[in-house]
């Protein structure tokens, strides 16, 4: 508990310099007086009138962060969830079959080598679908951490452990439950805390580049208006969505690993 304690004071004392920063930006863009870069003030306050001044009863959000904000997580999180699914099971399968993953590896060092936000075209054309399109683009940019990681996880196992369970009778699938999985867990959650990260990227160029609302798509069309505090808002709204969400993360992995820390500590 104390140890906890002592962690959280440490975060929080690291913070200091962020209200630095905020202070000296707010005094030099004044005294500059260049419309291009507002002061933390003003965006605050567009931010605060676009989004945040609902009623109480919908959580002080406007029809705007409603019709934007929401819907921009929602594909973010799919397509991270989808990728996630596809990319662990594909990975956890190729890591405990090394002969497969010889032959499938040039192919997936050849789809990592290309960069997602220039597929988007590719897959309007493929889909036709907003949605989809979008979604496709998010999937194919986070699938390469998660399943690199699930495979190198898997294929780290202790074969010791594996043949021991054989010995013991353990059929295939409790020594994928048991062991397999346990083993690879650290890496694995290495890799979807990164492609977390790349999903609200990803998620961010879609909705510029082929969406009609979200946060991506107010992004483009106030820099088409050049209405500069609401694009310097979406940045920061970017921002702080992906400091909360890589935290709530972070906050889960410790939960589901705390196993994995004791182990590490005794050995």
């Amino acid at each position: 508990m104390r140890g906890r304690l002592a962690g959280g004071a440490r975060r929080l004392a690291g913070l200091w310099l962020v209200p630095v920063v905020i202070a000296v930006w707010e005094v030099t863009t004044r005294l500059l007086e260049d419309t291009d870069f507002p002061p933390p003030s003003t965006i605050v306050t567009s931010m605060y009138e676009l989004w945040f001044s609902g009623p109480p009863s919908r959580l002080f959000f406007t029809d705007e962060a409603i019709g934007n904000i929401l819907p921009s997580l929602g594909r973010m999180f799919a397509g991270w969830i989808l990728a996630a699914v596809i990319g662990v099971l594909l990975g956890v399968a190729l890591g405990r079959a090394p002969v497969a993953t010889q032959y499938v590896d040039p192919l997936i060092q050849l789809g990592r080598a290309i960069p997602p936000p220039l597929l988007v075209s590719l897959f309007a054309l493929l889909f036709r679908e907003e949605l989809r399109t979008q979604l496709a683009t998010i999937v194919f940019g986070v699938i390469w951490p998660v399943l690199l990681n699930s495979i190198e996880g898997a294929r780290s196992v202790d074969p010791v452990q594996v043949e021991t369970a054989t010995v013991f009778g353990l059929s295939r699938r409790q020594q994928l439950w048991r062991i397999v999985i346990p083993a690879a867990a650290p890496k694995i959650f290495a890799g979807l805390r990164l492609s977390l990260s790349l999903a609200l990227i990803l998620m961010v160029i879609a909705e510029v580049f082929a969406g009609s609302d979200g946060i991506g798509y107010q992004l483009r069309e106030a820099q088409r208006e050049f209405e500069t505090p609401i694009v310097w808002g979406a940045i920061v709204l970017l921002g702080v969505l992906g400091y909360l969400v890589n935290s709530l993360f972070v906050l889960a992995e410790s939960r589901l690993l705390v196993w994995h820390r004791q182990a590490t500590r005794a050995t």
